[in-house]
This record gives structure tokens, sequence and C-alpha cells, in this order.
């Protein structure tokens, strides 16, 4: 076996390697080999019997955990065996924590440190009391906001009307004894970047990557940013078609405002607060981009993500305020309900990114239709090549020869426009194999 995430090879023992058992305690376990190379050939180990009382008691002592040392003779030598378990506590190395990741042993320091430790506790960061806040801190107007929208979606009583500020956090579970969560804070106080560093919204809108028209950020506690974002979005960012059915009037937008809304409270209740990242809405011509912080956990993909991060937000006591004033009809059920309705409006799916850093979550237009693609400048011949590709995903040059009766240069020309030009296509394959795809 060669080394990997949970296997490490060691020609000889040395002290230092009780920081790779802490590692492996603290992450998913796994096992270290005394005597081996990096291939994981048997080198031999002097003084095996020795280091098989040694290793034990040494982890023991200045771990403060018990692992499993085995002892293996071989033609080839001796070497030693160490099994480490995963601990549901953290462990420590003379006051310092490290964990494996992948193929590396890492420390933990600052942020990650504090992140590692309250899941070891079992607590997330958002449910993480403060001193030194009062009830009498918050503002009054966002709990009577938050009783009204939760009576109006039928997630509260009519009764909850009455109920002051300090019953509605208790029944929210945002306090722990007589101090507030820091959930109460991100969602009730004034002013929560007092707390939370980045705690805001920042929207931009993009002519290409590097060229910023302008820009808005959102301050306020999380229900006044999610009002005042999406307000902003559909009045400054977002165009509006304007249509009359008889006298009425009818504003039909760019992307639907419920998908829009939904991607929001999932960048909201996902978001790695602990970061100090802002979140992030790019706007462009032709996609709506809205990004957080935040990191996979270990081995998971983004479909992963998809399918069961979404019904775990990263911060509960939040998602659980949301869903209680009715801004969630169903958690978990976001990712579903985004697709949902872009579909219906005509609109590519919503696309998902992991960047290492945080999540991206795209909203395209259909910038596929023919008044639009004209107004971009190009000719009938190219409009008719890019209705091609969205009714069968991909066209040749030969098959662009075929559509418009024009000779091959031509095609190649018009086709190279619609990619370095226009940016509508992308180029794909080689030789007798190239086509053209959105």
């Amino acid at each position: 076996m060669s080394e990997k995430q949970n296997i490490e090879y060691k020609s000889i023992w040395k002290d230092e390697y009780l920081k790779w058992i802490c590692g492996y305690a603290n992450a998913q376990g796994g096992m270290l080999y005394i005597g081996k190379d990096d291939n994981g050939e048997v080198v031999g180990v002097n003084d095996s019997k020795k280091l098989l009382e040694d290793i034990p008691n040494k982890v023991r002592d200045v771990l403060g955990i018990l692992v499993d040392v085995n002892l293996y003779e071989t033609d080839e030598g001796n070497y030693i065996e160490i099994v480490v378990e995963s601990y549901p506590y953290a462990v420590n190395y003379k006051g310092h924590y490290f964990y494996r990741s992948g193929s590396t042993k890492q420390e933990l320091k600052g942020a990650a440190l504090d992140k590692f430790l309250l899941q070891k506790k079992g607590k997330q960061w958002d449910g993480v009391p403060i001193p030194n806040v009062s009830v009498a801190d918050l503002k009054h107007e966002t709990f009577d906001f938050f009783k009204k929208k939760g009576i109006r979606s039928l997630r509260l009583s009519d009764d909850s009307v009455k109920d002051t500020p300090l019953q509605l956090l208790e029944n929210l579970k945002l306090m722990e004894g007589e101090f507030l969560k820091r959930a109460a804070l991100l969602l009730f106080h004034p002013d929560p970047e007092k707390y939370v560093t980045g705690a805001y919204i920042k929207i931009g809108f993009f002519e290409s990557d590097a060229d910023l028209i302008f820009q808005d950020e959102v301050h306020g506690n999380l229900f006044e940013q999610i009002e005042t974002t999406v307000d902003l979005l559909f009045s400054k960012y977002i165009k509006a078609l304007i249509s009359y059915e008889g006298i009425s009037r009818v504003e039909t937008y760019e992307y639907p405002k419920d998908a829009v809304r939904e991607a929001l409270l999932n960048a909201i209740a996902h978001k790695d607060y602990s970061s100090g990242a802002t979140i992030q809405i790019s706007v462009y011509d032709d996609k709506l981009m809205i990004w957080n912080a935040g990191q996979l956990p270990k081995d998971w993909t983004v479909e992963t993500l998809l399918r069961k991060h979404a019904s775990n937000p990263y911060n509960p006591d939040i998602a659980n305020a949301l869903f209680r004033s009715g801004y969630i009809e169903s958690w978990g059920r976001g990712i579903s309900k985004m697709t949902n309705l872009c579909l219906e409006a005509g609109l590519p799916k919503p696309e998902f990114e992991y960047d290492s850093t945080g999540l991206w979550v795209t909203h395209r237009k259909d910038i596929f239709n023919e008044e639009h693609l004209l107004e971009k400048g190009l000719n009938e011949r190219q409009v008719r090549a890019v209705m091609y590709v969205k009714e069968n995903e991909r066209v040749t040059n030969r098959e662009y020869q075929a559509l418009n009766k024009v000779s091959n240069r031509t095609a190649t020309y018009e086709l190279t426009e619609l990619v370095d030009r226009y940016n509508l296509l992308e180029k794909s394959g080689a030789g007798a194999g190239t086509y053209y795809h959105a």
C-alpha cells in the first residue's frame, strides 16, 4: 500500500511522530508504520521490541490516548504498526492541535482551531454564547417584523404577537442560560458587525471580471440584509421586461425573484461566519453569481453538498429562525426549488461550483433569443447557429456551412467571432472533431 490519507510510512521512530498520531486521532484515524520506506517496502527497524513497549507509553503520557502497537517480523526485517482510532474529543500534543488532512499533518490555529474545538464539543459556530450583550441591545423592530412574517406564513401562532423578545429568543433556542448566542446577534442586533467581522453583503455590477461598473454594500442584521438585498437587486441590478395584459402592466424579471432569494438564503445559512469574509453577489450582463465562504467537509464533492449539506445547514440556529419566519418553506428543498423556478421561466438550471474557499451559485439568463442576439450585433447566420446550439447543444463547422449555405472559410470566421468577440460559444475538440457549444 502506498502512503495516503490514513497511512504513513517511516523508516525509523522519532518522538516527533507523536504529532502524526495526534493528527490521526483528531481526524478519521489511521495507521503509522515504523520500519518501512516511502513505498511501503520493509527496511527493518532496530530495537523493535523496546519500541513495542515505549511507543504506547509515550502516546499515553503525552497525548492521553491509547493506541494499538503491533510488531511484525519478516525476512526483510521487523516493522511496527501503530493503529490510531478517531477520538470524539480534541487531542493535543503539548498544547498544540494537529489534524490529518489528505496526506499532510497540519497544525490548527486561529479560526480553524476554534471551529475544530467547537465541532468536537458538538457545537456550531452560530450557537456559541456571547457575554456582555443583552436582549435590550437588540433591535425590537426586527422582532416585530419577525413575528408578523412568521404569523403570516403560519409558522408562528397568532398568540406569538404578544411574545416578548426574550420569549421569542427562548422559543428559537437562541439563548444559552442568560447569554445570547451568536445567531441571535446576527439575526436581531442593529449592528452585528460589532461582534462578527464581514457580516454584511457586497453587490457589484461587472462589465467583465476586471471591470466593476457600480457597487453597493448591505449592512444591518440578517433579516434587514435579506430584504434590502432583494430590493436592491430587482430595482437596480436586474432588468424587468415590461408587457401588458389588457390595461394591466406586467413586469417579468430576467431571473425569478424567488430563485434569487432562495440562493441568498442558502448563502446566509451556509456561510462560514468565522472566515470574516462577506457574502458577494456579482451581476453581469448574462449571469448573476452569489458566493459564500465555507469549506466542504472532507471527501465531499459539490454534488454531496447539494444532496446532504442542503438539509444540514452550516448555521442551524440561523436556519431555524429563517424557517420559523417563513423565509424558507422546507429546509433542504432550496436547491430543487431554485432549479424548478428557473426551468419554469425557461432559464438554464443554476450552476454550483466550489473553489476551495467557498461555494458559487450562478444563475444564467436565457441570452439565446433572437432579439437579444441581434442587439449584440450578430448577423442572421450567427443567430441561426446559436439557436441551433440551443436546440442541439453543439454545432460543427460542417453543420454551420449546411445551415447557412456558406463556405468553410466563412463558417470558420463567423464561428470564431461567436467565441472570441461575443463570448457566446466555446470551442472544444481538435481537427475533424472540433465543435462549438454554449
